[in-house]
């Protein structure tokens, strides 16, 4: 929204209101801005959540898995968790057919993988994930 308009949600002037949205900006509160993208929309409606457990938890075992997952595009986000699953990788591809590709060529090849499951996303009711501020 614009400056305006948010001044004009907030209950500011605009000109107060630019200065605290680049006090956050600069202080990284805001770390940056994204558009919103309706996965069908650009051929990677199939969502899956898959769980990795690695072979060791020794830091070049972890380093090189993280690395190799960072270079996979269809892995659109990965947490390292607490105790298991080690990683929840969540997968945005076009089609089963695609993921159980990417699970032969890519997912099933990441260095320290000991297990890998897969639970396939039958709706999303909360895309995004939006923070209560």
């Amino acid at each position: 929204m614009s400056n305006l308009e948010l001044a004009e949600r907030v209950r500011l002037t605009p000109s107060p209101c630019l200065r605290r949205v680049r006090n956050l900006e600069e202080t990284g509160v805001i770390t940056g801005y994204r558009a919103v993208i309706d996965p069908a929309a650009v051929g990677r409606g199939f969502q899956v959540v898959a769980y990795v457990e690695l072979e060791g938890q020794d830091a070049e075992t972890v380093t090189a898995f993280e690395a190799a997952v960072m270079e996979i595009d269809d892995v659109v986000e990965c947490l390292r968790m607490f105790g298991r699953p080690d990683y929840v990788l969540r997968v945005a591809v076009p089609d089963m057919d695609a993921y159980s590709q990417l699970c032969l060529e890519k997912l099933g090849r990441l260095p320290g993988l000991d297990k890998l499951t897969s639970q396939i996303a039958m709706k999303a009711l909360k895309p995004g994930g939006v923070l209560p501020l």
